[in-house]
C-alpha cells in the first residue's frame, strides 16, 4: 500500500485540454496538411446510437476501480473515465440524448463566456482575487450546463468510502456532499459522513490552507473551534457550501493524505449521481495543484468516444506522459484566468487546405481577452463568428455530394445520410502555433444527432472572441499536460 502525504498547497503551471485525432503532423504547418479525405462508418455509428445499452448504477460501480503502480520512475496513479450517458437509468433514445446535451452545452458556454470575460470577477488583472462565484462554476453548470459529461470512481475518507466524482478541467475545488446535509441532491452512492473517516480533519481559520484558499468564506464556531468555510456559486443559481476540511483521498491502493476538500453540508444542483467535484483546472485547490511533486506536475486523460462500452481513463504522474512520438504544444497562461487551458491556434484546415482566417482572431490578448479554451465541459467547438462561417463554408463546398437536411439545434449544416454505408468526407485540421497539425476522426466532428441518418457538423458559431475546444473533438486520444515544462501534448495513444 502506497502512502502520499500533502501538506501544503503547491502552485502548478497552468495546463491544457486538447482535440483528437486521426493524423498529426509536426512539421512546419503548410499551406497543405494530410490527408486530405477519409471514409465515415455512418452505418456502423447508426447501429451504435441504436444499440446502445445503459448500465445499471450497481454495476457501474463495480466495474470502475482505480489501478495504481508505483516503481523506480515514479508513481503513476490511473482512474477510468465513465461518460454521463453511462450513469443514465433510462434509455431516451439517441435524439433525446443530444437534444439534452445541445441545451446543456449552450448553458455551459454562456458561462464560461460570462467567467473569462470577468462578468462579476473582483481585479481583472494578473494576481488579482476572484470572487467565489468565479471559482468551479462548471460544477453545476457541469451537470446541468455540460462539465458533467465525465466522473471518476475514487475512495473518500479511513476506511475509504467510494463516491462517483465529477472531473472538471475548468474548476479548482475538490468537494463532495456531507452528514449532516442541510441541503442535498440526489446521489447515487450514501452521503459521506465524515464523523466515520478517521483521517477527517476541519480546516481552522488561522491555518495557512484557508487563507490561501480562493473559495474560503469565512469561519463558524467560536473560540478555538473556528472553522473555515468555503462556498461555491455558479451562475445557474446553484452552489456549494460547508466546511474545508483535509482528507484522504484513494486511488487503487494509493492513499493521498492531507487533500483540501470541500465538505458540503448545502448543495443545489442536478448531479445525476455524483457525490461531487473532482477539480483538476490550474489553480492551487485542485487536485493536480495539490499533488505537487508526487506527480511531478504531469497527467493525461482519454475521453471514450460515444457509444462504446469501454471505459476512458484519468491519470497522474510522470510516468502517465506518452513517448517521445507524442506531439508536443506549448501551453499559454492567462493571469486573469488560471484555472483555465489556453493553447495558440493558428488556424483552422478543410480537406488537407489551410483555410484563410486572420490568425488574430484566435490571440490571445495582453489583457486575456480571447484566445482558445480546451474544455471538457463545453461538448462542441465554438469558434468566432468570422471563423466559423469560413471554415464551415469550406466544408460545404467539399461535400456537395452529399444531401442536405435542415439544421438541427445549434448545428446549421446536418446531411441526410440515411441509406448510406460509408461516405468520403474532406479532413477537418487544426493548425497550431508553432507548426503541429492535428487531423480529426471523421467520427469527431460529423456526429449523429438521431438514429435515422441526420450527421451535423460539430462545430458552432459564438459572438464572443473566445474559442472553445469541446470534448466532441478531444474523443479517442490521449491527452498529456506536462505543467513542469509548460506543454501539451496528442497522441499517440487512441482509445
Amino acid at each position: 500500500m502506497m502512502t502520499v502525504g500533502l501538506t501544503m498547497l503547491v502552485e502548478v503551471a497552468i495546463m491544457m485540454y486538447f482535440p483528437p485525432l486521426a493524423t498529426v503532423a509536426a512539421a512546419a504547418a503548410s499551406s497543405l496538411s494530410y490527408p486530405s479525405h477519409q471514409f465515415l462508418a455512418v452505418q456502423e455509428i447508426i447501429h451504435t446510437t441504436k444499440s446502445a445499452s445503459h448500465v445499471p448504477h450497481t454495476q457501474l460501480f463495480d466495474h470502475e476501480i482505480l489501478t495504481s503502480d508505483e516503481s523506480h520512475d515514479g508513481t503513476r496513479w490511473k482512474l477510468n473515465l465513465v461518460h454521463r450517458d453511462k450513469l443514465s437509468e433510462n434509455d431516451v433514445g439517441h435524439k433525446r440524448r443530444t437534444e439534452a446535451r445541445l441545451k446543456r452545452d449552450v448553458k455551459r458556454v454562456a458561462i464560461l463566456n460570462r467567467r473569462i470575460d470577468g462578468h462579476g470577477s473582483e481585479g481583472g488583472g494578473g494576481g488579482g482575487r476572484y470572487e467565489v462565484e468565479d471559482f468551479g462554476s462548471e460544477v453545476v453548470s457541469g451537470m446541468q450546463q455540460g462539465s458533467g459529461e465525465y466522473f471518476v470512481r475514487i475512495g473518500v475518507g479511513s476506511p475509504p468510502r467510494s463516491q462517483y466524482m465529477v472531473v472538471d478541467s475548468g474548476s479548482d475545488v475538490v468537494w463532495i456532499q456531507c452528514l449532516p446535509c442541510k441541503q442535498c441532491y440526489e446521489q447515487s452512492d450514501p452521503l459521506f459522513d465524515p464523523a466515520n473517516s478517521a483521517s477527517f480533519v476541519a480546516v481552522s481559520c488561522a491555518s495557512t490552507v484557508c487563507q490561501h484558499a480562493e473559495t474560503a468564506a469565512g469561519c463558524r464556531g467560536h473560540g478555538g473551534g473556528r472553522w473555515c468555510k468555503y462556498e461555491v456559486t455558479y451562475g445557474d443559481g446553484s452552489y456549494t457550501k460547508g466546511t474545508l476540511a483535509l482528507e484522504t483521498l484513494t486511488f487503487g491502493n494509493t492513499f493521498i493524505r492531507n487533500v483540501a476538500i470541500g465538505c458540503g453540508h448545502r448543495n443545489q444542483g442536478l448531479f445525476i449521481g455524483a457525490a461531487g467535484l473532482l477539480g483538476i483546472g490550474g489553480g492551487s485547490m485542485s487536485l493536480v495543484s495539490q499533488l505537487g511533486g508526487e506527480a511531478g506536475g504531469a497527467f493525461s486523460y482519454c475521453l471514450v468516444s460515444r457509444g462504446t462500452g469501454s471505459p476512458g481513463s484519468l491519470e497522474f504522474g510522470r510516468e502517465s506522459l506518452p513517448s517521445d512520438s507524442a506531439v508536443w504544444v506549448p501551453l499559454l497562461q492567462n493571469s486573469r484566468n488560471p484555472s483555465f487551458y489556453y493553447v495558440g491556434l493558428s488556424g483552422l484546415g478543410v480537406g488537407g487546405v489551410q483555410v484563410t482566417i486572420p490568425e488574430p482572431i484566435f490571440k490571445l490578448s495582453d489583457m486575456g481577452h480571447g484566445g482558445v479554451v480546451m474544455d471538457t465541459g463545453t461538448a462542441v467547438t465554438r469558434l468566432p463568428t468570422i471563423a466559423y462561417t469560413t471554415f464551415r463554408d469550406a466544408f460545404i463546398a467539399q461535400t456537395t455530394n452529399l444531401p442536405r437536411t435542415r439544421p438541427v439545434s445549434i448545428f446549421d449544416t446536418c446531411y441526410n445520410l440515411n441509406g448510406f454505408v460509408t461516405v468520403r468526407v474532406p479532413t477537418v485540421s487544426f493548425y497550431f502555433s508553432g507548426g503541429p497539425v492535428l487531423t480529426l476522426p471523421a467520427s469527431n466532428f460529423l456526429i449523429p444527432v438521431d438514429d435515422m441518418g441526420t450527421f451535423c457538423f460539430a462545430f458552432a458559431p459564438t459572438s464572443s472572441g473566445l474559442s472553445i475546444i469541446g470534448n466532441i473533438q478531444q474523443e479517442g486520444i490521449q491527452i498529456s499536460f506536462d505543467s513542469a515544462n509548460g506543454v501539451m501534448g496528442f497522441g499517440p495513444n487512441v482509445c
